[in-house]
């Protein structure tokens, strides 16, 4: 499987989402993808489901995904949350994604994304006593093996 961040720059992203999930019962995770055939929403759309995420209580899971190969990235999130969020919700989270990625700054792009997701989920799913953490918070990767 090909690592697409350093040790380091996992752990900071890993700590961003716990920092996140801390206020909100929002389950979020990040998956690297490499050597689609298809779009990043399609496969964000599959990996979603093949990782469980449509399985927390409120479904109201978020994915980030970066497709390293095409150079594409989608965020999504769970019914939960779509029923309840404006259709744009997460046009703020991707343009910020574009302009760290722009500077090829991915890990802070991505820790931003991830500190702002937080803060507005806070509104729709706030952090109750007996929210369990559902999904662990590790980075995914998947696709094609490095030669």
């Amino acid at each position: 499987m090909v690592k697409f961040f350093s040790a380091e720059e996992e752990a900071q992203i890993v700590a961003a989402i716990r920092r996140a999930e801390l206020n909100t019962s929002g389950e979020i995770r990040v998956h690297v993808e490499v050597g689609a055939e298809a779009g990043a929403l399609s496969v964000a759309k599959y990996i979603f489901q093949e990782l469980g995420m449509h399985k927390t209580r409120d479904r109201n899971g978020v994915l980030i995904l970066l497709e390293v190969d095409r150079r594409e990235f989608a965020i999504i999130g769970d019914e939960g949350i779509d029923k309840v969020v404006p259709k744009n919700f997460w046009d703020e989270e991707r343009d910020l994604m574009r302009g760290y990625f722009q500077k090829r700054q991915f890990t802070e792009g991505i820790v931003a994304a991830i500190d702002q997701i937080g803060e507005k989920l806070i509104a729709f799913f706030p952090y109750l006593c007996e929210d369990e953490n559902e999904l662990p918070d590790s980075i995914s990767y998947g696709g094609k093996p490095s030669a």
